[in-house]
């Protein structure tokens, strides 16, 4: 936000309660903000400037993010105030008549909500480039990139300083790829900490859950304590927290942990030189730190996992997009992946989606297995730098080689779904640039339920390596250095 930069939400609210700024004042330096970078980036859509004015005249909620603009990510948070796409011109401006969880608990926060960001279709894949939405989002770091997906959007705008922080949701990875491709830090929660209902009762059979887009350790911390618990009538839920995500980073560096160090993928083949120098460097970090680092790779079925992964997700796109329709798409209904995911869906049995839901309930226990002689598993987050616009483009129907194909997600994203199968914690956090400047970001997971343990130690190392400093070339950083420089 342009007057604003460098600051995260937590810092923004207090110039907030401290009346050294308003809600007001922060909301109309995020709206020129998109004003001044959306163009490029096309990462904020569906703006409701009024309800936002609205909920700043009736007053704010006394949260931890009091008058702190904020955005949605265009695929759940349901909100009767915020209109969605859905990232698909099938679902093109859904309303709804009660809010979600996780919004009603966002809102409780004092954040001002003024729009959407923007997502692919159906949340498939590492990058944002639905139609619905007229063109690809942009990386800020440099425009002939993606800045991941799904919840590249925000991704996009809070690396461009739009705003500080960001909701986004994760089902294989769709909050991390995002921060490893933006320079954030991100992080997917245990399965069920957040609250799906009411209008589902889980995502993509456990596997989805929402989450954040943050410069700061603490700001994603405050917010996921503001939002975790489960809603009422939830089939289940999370293993309680302790003091909470906040607490946990508020106490002295957590105890000295035993760290497995993997960089290769979890099947063994090869990753990108940039992201093998990130996990080298982050293992040296932790290691002066006083953590035990050692080479170690999980043995689970991972590429079992992938393919129920893939049966999964056909099974769930099938569903919505039939189930609006009250047929089966035509071509030009839905963007050409998501016709071939239905077709997909449809060559399965119900017997076919339930092998697949126990290939992945099998695949914890193999995971949780390993994590009893770890603490952490250290990795990339992404087997790549971030990609360059079109090469995940929904343009072909083949979607399981989409998904499985040489070359295609799985490879790209070797990392992240083996969490959202496992349920486990994890989080990308933002220490590698690359030579021509992209973010590369490092995977950090935990055991399941050990979310606290997981956020100090990410807190640990932003301590010991900051990285609020840098920021995008395209960023309302760059804009207020090229001000004071015109005012020269």
């Amino acid at each position: 936000m342009k007057g604003f930069e460098g600051l995260d939400a937590t810092a923004l609210a207090a110039l907030v309660a401290r009346r050294e700024t308003s809600a007001g004042e922060l909301l109309d330096a995020a709206l020129a903000s998109v004003a001044a970078l959306n163009p490029a980036l096309n990462a904020v859509v569906l703006m409701q400037e009024e309800a936002a004015r609205a909920a700043i005249a009736r007053g704010l909620p006394e949260g931890p993010f009091r008058g702190v603009p904020f955005l949605l990510k265009d695929l759940g948070a349901e909100a009767v105030d915020f209109p969605s796409h859905m990232g698909s011109r099938l679902f093109a401006d859904t309303r709804y008549g009660r809010d979600s969880a996780i919004f009603a608990r966002i809102r409780a926060t004092g954040a001002v909500t003024f729009g959407r960001t923007t997502s692919p279709e159906g949340g498939i894949g590492p990058a944002t480039e639905a139609a619905v939405y007229g063109g690809p989002t942009r990386n800020p770091w440099n425009l002939a990139h993606t800045p991941g997906g799904s919840s590249g959007g925000a991704g996009a705008a809070v690396a461009a300083g739009i705003v500080p922080l960001a909701h986004g949701s994760d089902g294989g990875g769709s909050v991390r790829i995002p921060a490893s491709s933006c320079g954030l830090f991100g992080m997917k929660s245990t399965r069920a900490r957040l609250p799906d209902g009411p209008y589902a009762g889980e995502g993509w059979a456990g596997m989805a859950i929402d989450g954040f887009l943050s410069w700061s350790v603490r700001d994603s911390a405050a917010m996921l304590d503001a939002c975790a618990g489960a809603d009422l009538g939830a089939p289940y839920w999370a293993p309680p927290l302790g003091a909470g995500h906040m607490a946990a980073i508020a106490r002295p560096p957590p105890r000295r942990l035993r760290i497995a160090l993997c960089d290769t993928t979890l099947t063994g083949a090869p990753v990108h030189a940039e992201c093998r120098a990130a996990v080298h460097a982050a293992a040296r970090l932790l290691e002066s730190l006083g953590h035990h680092v050692a080479p170690a790779r999980p043995d689970a079925d991972t590429g079992a996992m992938m393919r129920a992964w893939t049966k999964i997700v056909g099974c769930g796109t099938a569903l919505s997009v039939t189930r609006a329709l009250g047929r089966d798409p035509r071509p030009g209904e839905v963007e050409n992946l998501s016709l071939g995911a239905v077709r997909y869906g449809a060559t399965l049995s119900g017997a076919d989606y339930l092998e697949a839901v126990g290939q992945i309930h099998a695949y914890g226990r193999e995971m949780a297995g390993f994590f009893e002689g770890w603490d952490m598993l250290l990795t990339p987050t992404l087997a790549e730098p971030p990609a360059l616009v079109g090469r995940f483009a929904h343009v072909e129907e083949d979607y399981v080689h989409y998904r499985m194909g040489a070359g295609m997600v799985f490879d790209y994203s070797p990392f992240c779904a083996a969490f959202n199968a496992s349920g486990q914690p994890a989080a990308s956090l933002p220490l590698h640039m690359t030579a021509d400047g992209l973010p590369v970001g490092v995977h950090l997971a935990a055991r399941f339920g050990a979310d606290e343990e997981l956020i100090a130690l990410c807190a640990e190392i932003e301590a010991a390596a900051p990285w609020a400093g840098r920021r995008p070339a395209l960023s309302t950083s760059a804009l207020a250095k090229k001000g004071q420089s015109s005012a020269a």
